[in-house]
């Protein structure tokens, strides 16, 4: 019989935690490294830090009604609280409460209803009679608010990147600005010294000290029991200063102007976390709360990181949690430290590895920014009672209309071609498979509600069919293939050009049978024609995508343009008509756009069985 190996004797907990398992936190920075710009994740110099808007909703609609901060207040999605204001947080209140028992708790609290959508109304509002069988929950403030707030983060630090992470969260990649103004404020630092022994290589001087005052809330090293961590932490070993963390430094003087910008023009305080990646930065904002700013040194990541329950970190609770705790026998991040790599990526995989990593506060992933340009929009609507009758289907399919047309005309404001190609509306009866219906969405230079509804009271008629008892129980209206109308427009100008513009437009060029361009004989010499054929044609034609044909919008096509209206309505209103063609053609041949989200049993087993099972970690995120 085989005696065991090493590995396997240190388990339930009893792995001896080594000066290695933190050996990346004070890496030798270079000249070099000051002035690559391509590092990444590997950058010594890397600063990442979390905003988090405090009681996000509820700061939302105390800005609303123009309530002193002091106010207690919650905000209530039925009888449920979504949201406990810091004053309200003071009385014990807490969103397991229901609103009554948190009125006992606080005989002074504001309770406010979130906004509503109910048939016949255009917008959401906050309505006296709010009941969930004839209302639908609008959170159109606060995506407004969210992106109000995004905006003053990305006029503040243009050279920064921001990725917004959730509606009240985003994480700043300071590490660029922060580059830039290091230098700035040590111009010494810009060149090489020319006594510098190894060249570019070389380590940067010695740091200047850093004065913490006024910076934020310092996560202490080793914090002293019975000590004010805040005063230790702003005085402690200063003699261990690195320039990382001058550059934490200043990324905390970004993120504090940030801060008040947002406080002074919209009233929203925010909490924020600033360290060396997303993961310690996530951490960390949550370390000191409301409105304040924690700041990770590399130095406190041990003392910090040890003592957590590893559960409690996202991505490790859950399942993945659960076989981590029952298996080591472990609760917290030191517990687990004394699990080497190899025991782990046997038990659980090769991609054990990041789960190894994020224990020691080592986080690749980068800060990316998301793009403004929706894919899809989704309204939908959990009914508490079934729809019965095929025509009480179309009251709800108006109000889903109301928050499509909303939201479609809020992106609209900052690109004001965006428009869906499709209309999709989804319905489940019981718990059976959803089915639904879609179409082709017609471009107009306005969106309205009626124009909304009308589409899905058709889609509804064609889902239903000539059923007179249905059991409805989810109603779901989406816009899918949501893009620019034009894609080679550049701005806004170019959508607002008069008649008089297009009459001394070039004429048009025509398309030869294998559609290629044709310079038109009245236009002078082809030499001198050519790049204005070609600019044309990229904004009065486009490329199917089925067919690969060129498709021209002729004369007789814009006729239809008012005076505000250019080629780039016409086209888009082209394209949806070509697609139309395509759509015809389909339905020909005996295809159906009726569609089903979920396959059947059998397929489904059938696919089960030409798929590989996940292994390791991947396991424990299968959503069943």
């Amino acid at each position: 019989m085989n005696s065991p190996s090493k590995a396997s004797t240190l388990w339930k907990g009893k792995g001896k935690v080594t000066a290695q398992d933190y050996d990346d936190l004070r890496p030798t920075i270079t000249y070099r490294h000051l002035f690559s710009h391509n590092l990444g994740a590997k950058d010594p110099l890397r600063v990442i830090a979390l905003c988090d808007s405090d009681a996000f909703y509820a700061a939302c609609e105390r800005v609303r009604l123009g309530l002193d901060p002091s106010v207690p207040l919650v905000v209530q999605q039925w009888e449920s609280l979504i949201a406990v204001s810091y004053p309200a947080r003071e009385f014990g209140i807490s969103r397991m409460d229901k609103t009554k028992d948190a009125k006992k708790k606080c005989p002074n609290l504001v309770a406010i209803h979130v906004a509503t959508y109910k048939e016949g109304e255009k917008e959401p509002g906050y309505w006296d009679d709010v009941n969930t069988r004839t209302h639908k929950v609008s959170l159109d403030l606060y995506r407004r608010e969210s992106n109000k707030i995004i905006n003053l983060f990305k006029e503040a630090l243009p050279s920064g990147e921001i990725e917004k992470a959730s509606i009240d969260e985003a994480f700043i990649d300071f590490t660029r600005p922060v580059r830039e103004r290091l230098l700035e404020r040590f111009p010494y630092l810009g060149q090489v010294p020319p006594d510098a022994p190894q060249g570019p290589d070389s380590p940067l001087p010695p740091p200047p000290p850093i004065d913490w005052n006024q910076l934020g809330v310092l996560i202490p090293i080793a914090p002293a029991k019975g000590s004010n961590e805040d005063e230790l932490s702003v005085f402690e070993d200063d003699h261990m200063t690195t320039w990382h963390d001058v550059a934490l430094s200043i990324a905390a003087e970004f993120m504090g102007k940030i801060r008040e910008e947002v406080h002074e023009h919209l009233g929203y305080s925010m909490s924020a976390g600033i360290a060396r990646n997303k993961f310690l930065a996530k951490l960390s904002a949550s370390y000191k709360k409301p409105n304040s700013q924690s700041i990770l040194r590399n130095d406190a990541i041990p003392n910090y990181l040890r003592p957590l329950g590893f559960q409690k970190i996202r991505f490790l609770g859950g399942k993945l949690g659960d076989a981590l705790a029952k298996e080591y026998d472990v609760s917290t991040v030191g517990d687990l430290l004394g699990v080497s790599l190899d025991e782990m990526q046997n038990k659980f995989g090769e991609n054990a590895m990041w789960v190894y990593e994020l224990l020691r506060g080592i986080d690749r992933s980068e800060v990316k920014e998301k793009s403004a340009l929706f894919k899809s929009m989704l309204a939908s609507k959990n009914l508490p009672e079934p729809i019965t009758k095929p025509d009480d289907g179309h009251q709800w399919i108006r109000v889903l209309a109301a928050e499509l047309a909303l939201r479609l005309n809020d992106a609209r404001e900052k690109m004001p071609t965006l428009w869906p190609k499709t209309i999709v509306l989804h319905a489940r009866k019981g718990y059976e498979t959803s089915r639904s219906k879609q179409s082709a969405f017609p471009f107009s230079r306005e969106v309205t509600v009626d124009m909304i509804a009308a589409a899905g009271d058709k889609l509804w008629k064609e889902l239903i069919g000539n059923a007179t008892i249905i059991n409805v129980g989810c109603v779901q209206l989406a816009f899918t293939g949501i893009e620019t109308a034009e894609m080679g427009q550049q701005n806004i100008e170019g959508f607002f050009k008069t008649k008089e513009s297009h009459r001394s437009a070039v004429k048009r060029p025509r398309s030869d049978s294998d559609g290629t361009i044709e310079n038109n004989r009245d236009e002078g010499p082809r030499s001198r024609t050519t790049s204005t054929a070609s600019r044309s044609a990229s904004s009065t034609s486009f490329v199917c995508e089925r067919c690969r044909k060129r498709i021209f919008l002729r004369e007789v096509q814009r006729g239809y343009s008012s005076i505000e209206e250019d080629s780039a309505v016409g086209l888009a209103k082209l394209r949806v008509e070509h697609d139309d063609f395509h759509f015809a053609q389909d339905l020909a041949n005996g295809s159906d756009n009726s569609v089903s989200v979920k396959p059947s049993s059998s397929s489904r087993g059938a696919k089960r069985k030409k798929e590989a099972e996940p292994k390791g970690i991947a396991k424990f995120f299968i959503k069943k």
